[in-house]
């Protein structure tokens, strides 16, 4: 057994942590924390597939563990708290969690959306190899590689590049970048972005587009050299759109 993947679940409820072991143990590892700095200990020295967060901890809360562990790496977060409100689900998704979960929920639903932020995961971990082998040509070869001036793409295997130095992005933000330059030059509203990217079943609005965007452009938009790929339309939505062509 030792070869399942690892879960992390934070959280300083002893019982909240034993109830979620009940519910994964069967398909992965379960590891824990009871605060926020054990988490981020946790993720350094453990190295988990995926970290189940609350937001509620002592020394450190939630939000500034997601913000510390982004610092460093990429494992996907699902953020779970009682917190039910909006403003903590976006705040959430723009700490760079890839999920939020609110208590109380059922076991089935914990278990698919552990299972699908893994699923893409372990598709971007498959990415790391032959990168360079597919875009020394220079030349957009297929659906599977899109090479734009300074940007470029490898949808297959979950990589992206600009001017020639890799950029980390999460699952979602890839996701979102595909969607936009599979669609350069189209604009769409956020509830368009929001229901082609993020699902017809995701339960947040439209600020988590927003968010996304946000995080999108401080990584791939630079200004200093002209490269501005994401354009606001004002009272309509955004567009992604090849510089000077």
């Amino acid at each position: 057994m030792e070869d399942r993947l690892k879960i992390l679940v934070v959280d300083d409820d002893p019982s909240i942590r034993e109830l979620m072991q009940v519910y994964l143990e069967e398909e992965f590892m379960v590891i824990h924390a009871e605060n926020g700095l054990q988490a981020i200990e946790k993720v350094q020295t453990d190295k988990p597939s995926l970290v189940l967060l609350d937001i509620m901890l002592p020394v450190l809360n939630g939000w500034e563990v997601c913000k510390q562990i982004r610092t460093f790496c990429q494992v996907p977060i699902i953020m779970v708290s009682a917190k039910g409100e909006e403003i903590d689900k976006i705040l959430g998704l723009e700490l760079g969690a890839e999920d939020y979960i609110t208590k109380p929920f059922s076991p089935r639903e914990l278990l698919a959306r552990v299972k699908a932020q893994i699923r893409r995961s372990l598709i971007g971990k498959e990415a790391k190899k032959g990168f360079a082998e597919s875009t020394d040509t220079g030349n957009s070869i297929s659906d599977d590689f899109l090479n734009l001036p300074g940007l470029q793409i490898n949808f297959k295997k979950y990589q992206v590049l600009l001017n020639g130095l890799e950029v980390d992005l999460t699952a979602k933000e890839f996701d979102l970048l595909a969607f936009l330059t599979r669609n350069r030059g189209q604009v769409f509203t956020r509830e368009q972005l929001l229901n082609m990217v993020w699902g017809f079943d995701y339960g947040g609005d439209t600020r988590a587009v927003d968010s996304a965007i946000k995080r999108l452009r401080k990584k791939i938009n630079n200004e200093e050299k002209n490269l501005i790929f994401i354009h606001t339309m004002r009272g309509i939505g955004y567009k992604f759109e090849v510089p000077n062509q």
